[in-house]
């Protein structure tokens, strides 16, 4: 049996970015209270490491943003790698709160792409997932940025300017956003595009759509991850016989290893590298 490791996987610059932050905040400021507005990158295990570090991560999905900030009184806050709204940020600055921003560039340059396009008069379609982070940010900014997360939703879609472009959350499926693209553009043919999907999440993307003979796909990552979830669905699309998605090795079933020859494994861009080899040190050793 063969046991390989797909290639690029796990942390993206701006997970990296976003917990060396998180720490740094904590070395320089060793007896405040730090606080996260939500999970600084989606990945338990990360969450908890912070928590180690005293650094208290505020997250509930019954919340907004706003709700969770009410909650902060003191201290220093730092905003997640997925972006934030001024509205929030100007909210924390009024509380007499410090913050870190986090927010992976990727992200902001799109939205400051979107801002743009709403100074000369656009509409914007913003294809993501709702509830999302990044994705609330964005559309917080104005309601003329309209948020797609299907076929459906852009088919409902109803939009009175003549000047309308289109982009998207950082961590979508690139070929879910080819084919909303290619329905955008049959109902607004004048529709100006720009894609925005990280080199990050392409770049995972795409490797697995060029393994080779792989019976059995295993995804690390946290259930809370967009780009992790996608991995999935691209393995599913891409023909693989069997994708899994698990959070670490303690998931990995014996038998799902039944009749399999080679096992590939990949993570999401926020799974730490420590969760990625521990389950590829586990099938070594209960393979062997």
């Amino acid at each position: 049996m063969e046991i390989r490791k797909v290639i690029p996987s796990g942390y993206c610059k701006g997970v990296v970015n976003a917990i060396r932050l998180a720490k740094q905040t904590r070395i320089d400021n060793p007896e405040d209270k730090i606080y996260v507005l939500g999970m600084l990158v989606h990945n338990s295990y990360v969450s908890e490491e912070l928590s180690a570090l005293g650094i208290i991560t505020l997250d509930d999905s019954r919340k907004s943003k706003e709700e969770l900030l009410d909650e902060i009184n003191e201290g220093i806050i730092i905003f997640t790698a997925h972006g934030i709204s001024e509205k929030i940020k100007n909210k924390a600055i009024a509380k007499g709160l410090r913050y870190v921003d986090a927010s992976c560039v990727d992200v902001l340059k799109t939205q400051s792409i979107i801002k743009e396009k709403l100074q000369d008069g656009y509409d914007v379609i913003y294809f993501g997932k709702r509830k999302h982070p990044e994705a609330e940010a964005v559309i917080s900014i104005s309601d003329k940025i309209h948020l797609v997360t299907d076929q459906n939703d852009l088919e409902d879609l109803v939009i009175d300017n003549d000047k309308i472009f289109l982009t998207n959350q950082t961590t979508m499926s690139y070929l879910e956003l080819k084919d909303l693209i290619a329905s955008a553009q049959q109902k607004y043919p004048d529709i100006i595009i720009q894609k925005e999907i990280c080199n990050a999440t392409s770049s995972r993307q795409e490797a697995i759509y060029k393994l080779q003979d792989c019976d059995l796909l295993f995804v690390v990552g946290d259930i809370k991850s967009n780009n992790t979830n996608k991995l999935v669905e691209v393995g599913k699309q891409s023909g693989i016989k069997k994708v899994l998605l698990i959070q670490n090795y303690k998931d990995i079933n014996e038998d799902d290893l039944k009749d399999v020859n080679r096992i590939y494994v990949t993570a999401g861009a926020s799974t730490p590298p420590l969760l990625i080899n521990e389950v590829i040190d586990h099938l070594k050793r209960i393979t062997v």
